[in-house]
């Protein structure tokens, strides 16, 4: 058989087999195609290329969180030593066990195709919200912010606006808290809610207006969501939560006052192609989070740790990788 040929079945194969992926009776690649495209700004188009416009509407609705609609209740975090403690998981002997006086500790995390990891936070009074010094014009990258604040650890925090994949990081994306006053920014259409905290270091998760937020004792907190675990339930998520696999960042609290920033690395292929919202609440959960909430993903994930980038942000430009500027950032100093 000549080369030629044998090049020519290969690829006839290979069509088959796509083809069996995109419109064959296995659910799991079209779904997964579908709300993964379409949480994009830019690469919808690979979803409506091969799918109708009902179609997609078809899966987006069997693939989505639905938030409780509760808020959290502050007086169920009641900060503890953890002296003494009998662990009942290995998860929770990843979060307790520690050096003397540590303010966090760093868990590599890897799963089904991913890579990240989960930093607990053991002195939560100390975060705070970070904001470039360009807030308004041009956002700043992490390790910029960071720096610029002293930070041990920080992650990226709320959205922007962002048309065409091209946004600055300077204009805010819906509402944002600082030091107890209002900035608000363009209107978000994330399915979201108030991520803050009070000055006690609560993790607060508000469906209140930003006014009811701060009489409740938030003093920082930005407008972003989906909420995935409020007072200890986990919102109900169909599929694979409908925001596709992705890059992920989460902040969570756990019951006895321990602060969880997550990131997941993603649109890697070879080291990690990202995670679900699925999977980011089962993360959570295993290692105790008692109120959760998603923050900004993508080419926006990142953590930094003395200033410093730790994990492999997936910003492209001319075709090598680098941070995106954000407009503001979750930190501990």
């Amino acid at each position: 058989m000549k080369i030629k040929t044998k090049i020519l079945i290969v690829l006839d194969v290979l069509a088959i087999i796509c083809l069996f992926l995109i419109y064959g009776p296995i659910t799991y690649f079209k779904d997964t195609l579908i709300t993964t495209a379409m949480t994009t700004m830019s690469h919808q188009y690979l979803a409506k290329v091969f799918y109708s416009e009902s179609m997609i509407e078809e899966v987006l609705e069997k693939n989505k969180v639905i938030d409780s609609g509760k808020s959290s209740d502050t007086s169920h975090i009641v900060f503890s030593s953890n002296q003494d403690r009998v662990y009942t998981s290995d998860y929770e002997r990843e979060i307790l066990e520690r050096e003397k006086d540590a303010k966090y500790k760093i868990i590599k995390l890897s799963g089904n195709g991913y890579q990240g990891y989960l930093v607990a936070i053991y002195d939560a009074k100390n975060i705070s919200l970070a904001l470039p010094s360009t807030l308004g014009y041009r956002g700043e990258t992490l390790d910029v912010i960071s720096k610029n604040n002293n930070a041990i650890v920080g992650i990226n925090a709320g959205g922007f606006a962002d048309e065409g994949g091209v946004g600055t990081g300077g204009e805010v994306a819906g509402i944002l808290i600082k030091d107890s006053k209002i900035l608000n920014g363009i209107p978000n259409t994330y399915n979201s809610g108030i991520i803050g905290f009070n000055n006690e270091g609560v993790l607060m998760l508000s469906h209140k207006s930003a006014e009811e937020a701060i009489e409740d004792g938030m003093v920082d907190g930005i407008e972003f969501g989906p909420f995935l675990i409020v007072n200890g339930e986990s919102s109900y998520i169909t599929g694979n939560g409908g925001m596709g696999i992705h890059p992920r960042t989460a902040i969570a609290q756990r019951k006895d006052g321990i602060v969880l920033f997550l990131v997941i690395d993603g649109r890697q292929p070879g080291y990690s192609i990202g995670a679900s919202i699925s999977e980011v609440t089962k993360i959570l959960l295993r290692y105790g989070a008692y109120n959760a909430a998603n923050l900004d993903g993508g080419a926006s994930t990142t953590l930094t740790i003395n200033g410093e980038i730790y994990n492999r942000p997936c910003g492209i430009l001319n075709g090598s990788f680098y941070q995106r500027a954000i407009p503001n950032a979750w930190i501990l100093k």
